[in-house]
């Protein structure tokens, strides 16, 4: 008998950032994400007769070649929740996944494929237990925390808050919510354009540069600043003050890679091109006093976010004026979403 379960999950950008993190994947300060809509990975997992006589009998593919290089994190994010699926390993394990973007451009793989699992297992095990999960997309979150803390944020669409934080009452470090604060109409329909600077695997793994904050001299204030930006970010949400949202935005932005720039070892994710690009933002949005503001991941690749009204604008500008900097001059044009989509 063969059982299957798919998943179309989103990935995810923090507008306050998550850096540092304790074990198991606790985030030592609180963050906030707009889920994106066209950037995704669709994962499929399939139970199939068991082959080796091994804990997991596992096979990963990535768009249909296998991809050995995968296993050693899904096997460790499978230990994190072996008690909850033991039904895993009385079968051969087929884990078929497919990103919207290209692999290792400096989008969060790790959030949307770690979610697309979640949600695939959580699915199998409904299934085989024939039970109905009470908080399904709660559990899924916790599940995909466990293997990429932003992935706890993509299982639900628009806004996602995860970490403890006195201004939310709901709020864990267990678990994403979706994020229930008032929200001007004006976020809604929030615009990101991925500028692709650089693509390949990061210098720097995101693991890697969380665990350079444990001993970081500015880790303690850097966390509280991330509470007090994140209050300070409820209210722009509510009033919908485009120019206190950018400024919030692109100072995380900021913050998160001089966190980068003054830990021991030290390191600069930015490209030369990085820079020129929040130059001619910062110039572009002078001279036509557009909202138009960057935000970025631990990468080179600079995400342009703006409200639906100036897209032409914006896209002209784009087109014009940064396509330059760009790896072959690609983009992804993308949006807030509405979340993950269970596949047939």
């Amino acid at each position: 008998m063969k059982l299957n379960s798919s998943w179309r999950s989103p990935s995810n950008i923090a507008l306050i950032k998550y850096w540092g993190k304790y074990h198991p994947q606790i985030p030592a300060n609180p963050s906030i994400s707009f889920t994106l809509s066209e950037c995704y990975t669709e994962t499929s997992v399939s139970l199939l007769e068991k082959k080796a006589n091994a804990d997991y009998d596992l096979e990963v593919l990535l768009d249909g070649e296998s991809r050995e290089d995968f296993k050693p994190k899904i096997t460790k994010f499978l230990e994190h929740i072996r008690s909850e699926i033991p039904f895993v390993q009385e079968y051969h394990l087929r884990i078929e996944t497919h990103n919207s973007f290209p692999h290792s451009s400096g989008i969060a793989s790790s959030a949307s494929g770690m979610s697309a699992l979640a949600l695939c297992l959580l699915s199998l095990k409904e299934e085989i237990e024939n039970t109905k999960i009470d908080d399904f997309y709660r559990k899924a979150s916790e599940w995909a925390r466990l293997g990429s803390g932003s992935a706890s944020r993509s299982v639900y669409g628009g806004l996602a808050q995860w970490g403890q934080f006195a201004g939310i009452s709901e709020s864990s470090d267990e678990y994403a919510i979706p994020y229930q604060g008032k929200t001007d109409p004006v976020f809604k329909n929030f615009r990101d354009y991925v500028l692709l600077v650089e693509t390949g695997s990061k210098k720097v793994s995101s693991t890697a540069g969380h665990g350079l904050m444990e001993k970081h001299p500015f880790a303690e204030r850097r966390f509280l600043q991330a509470h007090e930006n994140l209050a300070a970010l409820q209210e722009t949400l509510a009033s919908g003050d485009l120019e206190k949202f950018g400024e919030l935005v692109e100072s995380e932005a900021l913050t998160l890679h001089a966190m980068m720039m003054t830990s021991s070892p030290y390191f600069i994710l930015m490209k030369p091109n990085t820079v020129h690009i929040l130059e001619e933002v910062w110039a572009f949005r002078k001279e036509t006093g557009l909202p138009l503001y960057f935000t970025l991941d631990a990468g080179a690749n600079v995400h342009l976010l703006f409200p639906e009204a100036v897209e032409q604008a914006v896209a002209e500008f784009v087109s014009t004026s940064l396509t330059g900097y760009l790896k072959n001059s690609k983009y992804i044009c993308d949006r807030v979403g509405d979340g993950p989509v269970k596949l047939s």
